[in-house]
């Protein structure tokens, strides 16, 4: 394998046929597991305080929720872009127009806060999803290069550095909400900024595979892909999965607060909530390489359905401390699972396309759940929000358990 240098760039290069050096391996990892850490911070950021300044700046309560689902729409609409770009230009080109709309996000939400505008908020908050649609392509991107039979940890590491990111994002609301009188929580969102230029330099360094002529505009269709049994459970799992995820965080805070438990009680709680999504991603690679990704999308499923449990028994700290913590691992084993059939489940030169469908199938389904959850927590409160996580978690069950059966009949994929 050579790497092939551009005159333009200063950037090595290599075709994506080749699986690429342990050491390029091993850099990208590294590059991509810190800028996850970084980037992460963005969607904390906006769910610590999303709903709160919602609730501030909206004309109407009900509508306090709404930042984080525009934030949850743009992640929806920017993932086929963003893929189309990468496709196109690489990787890298798509991971530093995510870390600009990253910056974007800082800048935009600190003027909205100091103007009162909500609807500028929201708009700032959208930015937040097209930067969080393209590091949702970081899991994809550690396992390009890398042998088949590494793919499952490769990808399970990188969001592994979510959990810096689980303290980075919260401990940043907690110091900055205050810095900038009486303009609670600009500070914290010019520090966002700061760090999503931060992730910029990092992902700069990243060696990714160029994209051939095949992958640009090769494959089967869509329509033949999708059609796959395996494809189907990857993404009604992947889609449950973190629908529930989202669902559940977005009210969680707010419910907090109606509660009478504090804003700070409310970062602690959302800091192990992402914690526990990411810190299993070390191992949850290793699991899936041993026992298969069903078996651990059916401990991920199972464990968001005891959070819920357990959120029905109180609403003291310590439930909704434990609910956010058994989300978290739930959906680690849940997304991740589902991800590594995502990877079952294309050729090679069909990766970019498949990979950002399937993110655009999960990401636009559980924008209707960010929707939902602020609506039914205003009419109902938090008990309706739980009990109304069971019906998906059914389908998600259903789904996996038919194809357990299908490919123990035919021990062949799709």
């Amino acid at each position: 394998m050579r790497p092939i240098v551009s005159a333009a760039s200063s950037v090595h290069q290599i075709d994506s046929s080749d699986v690429l050096s342990d050491r390029d391996q091993r850099g990208n990892i590294v590059r991509l597991t810190v800028a996850q850490a970084l980037a992460g911070a963005n969607a904390v950021v906006v769910y610590a305080t999303g709903a709160i300044i919602g609730n501030m700046l909206a004309p109407d309560k009900a509508l306090a929720t709404l930042p984080i689902s525009i934030f949850v729409v743009g992640m929806a609409a920017c993932i086929l872009p963003s893929g189309a770009i990468a496709r196109r230009y690489g990787r890298r080109a798509a991971f530093l127009a995510g870390t600009g709309c990253g910056v974007l996000v800082g800048l935009i939400a600190a003027l909205a806060v100091m103007l009162g505008s909500f609807w500028l908020f929201c708009l700032a908050t959208f930015f937040g999803g097209a930067y969080a649609a393209v590091v949702l392509s970081f899991r994809f991107a550690a396992a390009d290069g890398v042998a088949p039979a590494k793919r499952a940890r490769a990808l399970s590491f990188v969001m592994g550095g979510g959990v810096v990111a689980g303290v980075i994002g919260p401990q940043l609301v907690t110091y900055t909400m205050h810095l900038l009188p009486p303009n609670m929580f600009v500070a914290t969102y010019l520090a966002q900024a700061v760090v999503a230029a931060l992730s910029a330099l990092v992902l700069w360094g990243v060696r990714l595979p160029v994209p051939t002529a095949a992958e640009s505009h090769g494959g089967r269709p869509l329509s033949v892909i999708l059609r796959q049994p395996r494809f189907v459970t990857a993404v009604v799992c992947g889609v449950v999965s973190y629908l529930l995820m989202n669902f559940l965080m977005t009210a969680a805070p707010l419910a907090m607060q109606m509660c009478g438990l504090s804003q700070e009680s409310a970062n602690l709680g959302l800091q192990w909530h992402v914690i526990a999504m990411y810190a299993p991603s070390f191992f949850t690679g290793r699991l899936i390489t041993r026992f298969g990704a069903g078996p651990v999308v059916s401990l991920g499923l199972l464990l968001i359905a005891i959070a819920a449990a357990v959120g029905l028994t109180g609403i003291d700290i310590a439930h909704f401390w434990a609910t956010l913590a058994l989300l978290g691992v739930g959906w680690n084993f849940g997304f991740i699972g589902a991800s590594a059939m995502v990877l079952e489940s294309h050729r090679p030169n069909e990766k970019t396309r498949v990979q950002s469908f399937n993110d655009f199938i999960v990401f636009g389904t559980m924008a209707i759940g960010s929707f939902a959850s602020g609506g039914l927590l205003s009419a109902y409160g938090w008990s309706t929000v739980l009990m109304v996580s069971f019906f998906p978690l059914a389908v998600a069950v259903v789904v996996l358990g038919r194809s357990a059966l299908m490919r123990r009949r035919v021990p062949v994929d799709a």
